[in-house]
């Protein structure tokens, strides 16, 4: 499936796995972990199998890319540096923090080519090079129908660049500030919102401008989709980072255990309206300040 929800997945395993220092001053979801090196590398890696067991048994193809080396700590979310769609093109984005660039990698690009049609190539990583940064579908949440897309001003995100890649992908750009009750700005838009095929779960009240906030919910309800309200200390709790896939029996949101620990009834009742729930622990790699979705890098092309 090439709509919201894909049915094809690229996950990366990390060997080497730890919390990345270069990240920590702007991520506010980021925290340090109390055991060894080892241990830490050992149960990322059992999370990210955990994770890919949970699609496959969902039927969501997976692709597992293996990380051996030490110098990309955060390698295991593959969805900052890459995205793809449904009208066969790849992009490749420019990241912050210099020691996450080498994620890049030939082998995923040159994976997708070969099973994948892909008619075109966008490589915006040169701006690095400029200052300029825009951290893929964690920087943006894509609307693939209604063809916007939603991002919160950060140091991950540079506001001119989105326009241009907006533009070049043809989506429009809602572009707002999102900020914890300290003032620290949400630092990728994913970990604060998530659009289903019918449903969304935002952290609108992480919006502090009520006309960006109006402006989000009204772009969402617009688009036809129910509206999952979340407070701050669910978005805390990695409750907005989640990903809709399509699996053999159809549409699932899938989450952290943690997260869904968290759904109220009430939103619970309202997803299970348009999806089923997928849920696998993640607590090790949690603490790099990212959840299931930023783990996942949804395959929209088209098959060969």
């Amino acid at each position: 499936m090439t709509g919201q929800a894909p049915s094809s997945v690229v996950l990366v395993r990390p060997h080497q796995f730890r919390p990345n220092p270069l990240t920590a001053s702007d991520n506010a979801f980021q925290h340090h972990l109390a055991a060894s090196d080892t241990e830490v590398a050992r149960r990322a890696r059992a999370e990210v199998c955990g994770l890919a067991d949970v699609l496959i048994a969902a039927g969501v193809e997976v692709t597992v890319f293996e990380d051996e080396g030490r110098a990309t700590p955060d390698s295991v979310f593959p969805n900052n540096w890459l995205s793809t769609h449904a009208d066969g093109t790849l992009a490749l984005y420019p990241m912050y923090a210099a020691n996450r660039r080498a994620e890049r990698r030939t082998d995923v690009v040159e994976h997708l080519q070969r099973h994948f049609a892909v008619h075109r190539m966008l490589d915006w990583s040169s701006a690095e090079q400029e200052g300029r940064f825009l951290e893929g579908t964690g920087a943006m949440v894509l609307d693939h129908g209604a063809r916007v897309a939603y991002a919160c001003r950060s140091r991950r995100l540079d506001a001119d660049l989105f326009a241009e890649v907006c533009a070049d992908l043809g989506y429009a750009p809602l572009l707002f500030d999102a900020a914890d009750r300290r003032g620290m700005p949400v630092y990728h838009t994913n970990v604060l919102m998530s659009v289903g095929t019918e449903v969304a779960l935002m952290g609108s009240e992480m919006i502090r401008d009520h006309a960006q906030r109006d402006a989000v919910l009204g772009s969402l309800r617009e688009s036809g989709r129910e509206v999952v309200e979340l407070s701050e200390i669910q978005v805390q709790g990695f409750l907005g980072n989640c990903l809709e896939v399509t699996g053999r029996e159809g549409r699932c949101l899938v989450m952290s255990t943690r997260a869904a620990g968290q759904l109220s009834p009430g939103q619970r009742r309202a997803i299970e309206r348009s999806c089923r729930i997928l849920t696998t622990p993640v607590p090790t790699i949690e603490a790099a300040g990212g959840s299931v979705r930023c783990m996942i890098a949804g395959i929209h092309l088209p098959p060969r």
